[in-house]
């Protein structure tokens, strides 16, 4: 069942422009496929998409063009130029605010970045949570930030 539903989750997202989880949800209904927000979660988590910019000021959902990418430090200044609001810190979590919908693509290229202080992301819409370690490395981490805004 997994399975099935993963691969008609490909061909909607490959079709459609699906903006929301909610969206994806009511394709995937319209397939006959039930699911629950919590599945489709756990899906777009699974599938490795990202929300990329639709070219009118919103964001969809999509398959990043390779799963082993290499992200370069220009694409992350970009994404932090394009998408990032502000930046804090809280002993060795760095918090990052950004525009709505566009945090998870930030969180994905911070991901695969790979700096070997980041232990890794955790996205919702627009606030990512950032693991830091050690955690005196924190600051600095969240000053290469600002750096780049």
């Amino acid at each position: 069942m997994k399975t099935h539903r993963q691969i008609i989750v490909k061909e909607l997202v490959e079709k459609l422009v699906i903006r929301t989880q909610d969206e994806l949800a009511e394709a995937l209904r319209s397939e006959g496929i039930e699911v629950t927000q919590a599945t489709v979660s756990r899906d777009i988590k699974e599938m490795m998409l990202v929300k990329v910019p639709t070219g009118d000021g919103g964001h969809r959902y999509a398959f990043p063009s390779k799963h082993s990418i290499t992200v370069s430090v220009a694409r992350l200044e970009k994404t932090f130029q394009d998408s990032v609001l502000s930046v804090n810190c809280s002993g060795n979590i760095v918090v990052l605010r950004t525009l709505p919908g566009t945090a998870q693509a930030v969180a994905y290229v911070l991901d695969n970045i790979r700096w070997p202080e980041v232990i890794g992301t955790v996205a919702g819409d627009d606030t990512i949570f950032l693991v830091v370690k050690p955690e005196r490395e924190a600051e600095r981490v969240m000053e290469r930030f600002e750096s780049m805004m």
